[in-house]
Order: C-alpha cells, then structure tokens, then sequence
C-alpha cells in the first residue's frame, strides 16, 4: 500500500483499523505468548518510489504448543510475516519477542544461534539440496554444531524412518514425489529438536493424499508440545489450527481463536 493509498483511507476505515489493532494487542497482553509481534512492519525500498510495504503494523501473539495458521491470498504478505517470525528476515519496524526476549534487536549471529537452537523452517519449494541423498540433506544442520558424520546420519535416519522414509535415506530429492520431498524438509527443520516449526504454505506443491499425511504429522508433532506455525491460502490446514489470523495487503483483518475469545 503506498502513501496516498493511506491518505486515501476514509475515516471509517482508520477507525475500524485501530479498534481491530487494540483489540489484538489487549488479546496479545492478556496471553501467555511463547512468540510476540508488536507493530510489525516491513517496507522495501523505505522513501523511494518502487517503495512496497509489505506489512503494515502487524501485530498477534503465539502461544506455546499451539497449531497456528496465517491465512491470506497469494501476496498479502505471509510469507515475509513468517520470515520475520522466523528470523530470516528483520522488520522494518516494531518489535518481535520469543519467551519475552526481542530478537529484533539481536546480532546476525545471534539469530543464526536461535534459528539452529528453537526454531525449524520448511520452505515452500523445500529448498533441498540436489546430488546429495535423504539423510544428508537432513543432517545438513548439525555440521556446524561439531557433530560426527555416524550420528548425524544415526540421527537423521530416525527422523526418516519416523515420516515413512526409511527406505528413501540413500535417494536423492531428484528421484522423489513432492509429498517425499517435503517429509525430508520436515525431517530436516526437526533434526536440532527445536520446538517451534515454520512451513511456508506447505499444501502448494503436494497432492490430496500427502496433504492428509502432512495434516498427520503436524497434529502429532503438536501433540509433542511443539508450536507449529503454518502459512497458507487454502482453508485445508487453516480449518486444523488452534487459531488463524487473517493476512490482507500486509495487515491482521481477522482473527479466530478456537479455543478462547475470537477479535
């Protein structure tokens, strides 16, 4: 949205807009949140004039264990959302804490420290690294953690074998369906332990059957304890979700909390 978007807002608009941001930040005080966005935004090219604001003051909370999904058209921002979530990307403005501590302000190699340690992220197209087989596509983050290449395979064949993949470990991601694919992505943001999962709209490159599969897996891994964070346009995933935000043109215009008061 650009400046003269914003100043073409009617009154009414800015009116609703600010009642739905203090009730968000009312829910956001009263929770208990593992993960906190407070006035997110993120602007491309800042005061230029191919500026993009691709968040406009965003701001939710996210409790520990839970399953939640931000739910938007193509474009409306999600996928840079999770990213600051994430931490693979730095908000333009606002602040963003995890058990109270506000990462924004974090070093590079702080963040690379959080990301390995608590958090796991499951790109869209994967991002799996070609000629290199299952289990060493899985264990390609515990290299910089010191680890012996005998347990990091031992480590990395577990996961495997928990996701049906057992007998895929010594094939590369060139010689496997989407939905094997994306178990090995999975596998690979969980071989650290973290106890917050990332997926960017998972449901896109995959069929019905490995849909219903990734449903199983995200459901079990919540029953774990683990907070799993989903992007997505498709009801699919958002109708599992403990809660779902609503993401249009960079901001919250919803909110759905199936489990306490909904905004």
């Amino acid at each position: 949205m650009n400046n003269s978007e914003d100043r073409a807002q009617s009154p009414e608009h800015r009116t609703q807009s600010t009642e739905h941001r203090i009730k968000t930040e009312e829910h956001i005080t009263q929770s208990h949140a593992l993960i906190r966005c407070d006035g997110i935004w993120k602007i491309y090219n800042e005061g230029k004039p191919n500026e993009v604001r691709a968040l406009s003051e965003v701001s939710l909370s996210v409790e520990r264990g839970k399953f939640v999904a931000i739910h938007g058209p193509s474009g409306s921002g999600k996928t840079t959302f999770i990213s600051i979530i994430g931490s693979l990307e730095r908000p333009s403005r606002g602040t963003i804490t995890i058990d109270g501590k506000n990462i924004a302000g974090f070093s590079d190699a702080a963040l690379s420290s959080l990301r390995r340690r608590r958090i796991g992220f499951v790109f869209q197209d994967y991002n799996l690294i070609p000629g290199l087989c299952a289990w060493e596509n899985v264990s390609v983050p515990l290299i910089p953690e010191g680890i012996a290449k005998k347990q990091r395979k031992e480590r990395a064949a577990g996961l495997l074998k928990t996701f049906g993949l057992d007998g895929r470990a010594e094939h590369p991601p060139e010689e496997m369906s989407g939905g094997e694919r994306q178990r090995v992505a999975i596998a690979r943001a969980l071989v650290n332990g973290p106890d917050i999962l990332i997926l960017d709209e998972p449901t896109s490159n995959i069929d019905k059957e490995s849909v219903s599969g990734l449903t199983d897996i995200l459901n079990s891994l919540k029953a774990e304890g683990r907070t799993i964070i989903v992007s997505t346009h498709q009801e699919t995933l958002s109708g599992n979700a403990d809660v779902v935000y609503e993401l249009t043109k960079g901001r919250i215009t919803g909110h759905k909390d199936y489990n306490g008061p909904n905004l």
